[in-house]
């Protein structure tokens, strides 16, 4: 059963809603998890770089297991953005609608990234290296959370009845 769903919840072929406006459920679902596959991926490869490399390139002294963990609490910033970037972006979500702030998210998240490879290391801006990386991978944080529980709350609502919470895992 093809249902169409619109963007602002009312269902099916009795909407008063053209249908130009109209988006397929199947739509949606695809579209939230190809949102999320991209964050988690960008996540997953910060913490194969935060182990490979971040530790020589950010960090100074001579005790590889305390670079390691200077390196994994930059990781961890982002695990404290998570929540925060939910209740901003959804918060926002509401106001200016979802789609917007989805794209937002994808963005944070992006812009992050992307300035975290462009980031020089410790040994040419000092101690400001390492600070500016935390920064960035929180606003990652941010991204993803915002993201994630967006993408959620959309395949939550285009649901078939009964289905919703299989939708949102």
């Amino acid at each position: 059963m093809s249902t169409t769903v619109t963007d602002s919840g009312s269902q099916g072929p009795g909407s008063d809603q053209p249908p130009a406006q109209r988006v397929p459920r199947s739509r949606v679902i695809v579209a939230s998890l190809v949102g999320t596959t991209i964050e988690f991926y960008d996540f997953y490869v910060y913490a194969t770089a935060a182990v490979a490399v971040f530790p020589a390139l950010f960090f100074t002294g001579e005790d590889e297991t305390t670079k390691l963990l200077a390196s994994m609490a930059t990781f961890a910033a982002a695990f404290f953005g998570r929540p925060i970037g939910s209740v901003i972006f959804g918060h926002y979500g509401d106001r200016i609608g979802r789609k917007a702030t989805l794209i937002g998210a994808l963005l944070t998240m992006g812009i992050a990234t992307f300035l975290i490879g462009l980031l020089p290391t410790y040994y040419s801006i000092g101690i400001w290296a390492p600070l500016i990386l935390t920064i960035l991978r929180f606003c990652q944080g941010l991204g993803l959370g915002g993201e994630w529980s967006g993408a959620s709350l959309l395949a939550t609502e285009y649901a078939e009845e009964g289905k919703r919470a299989r939708a949102a895992m």
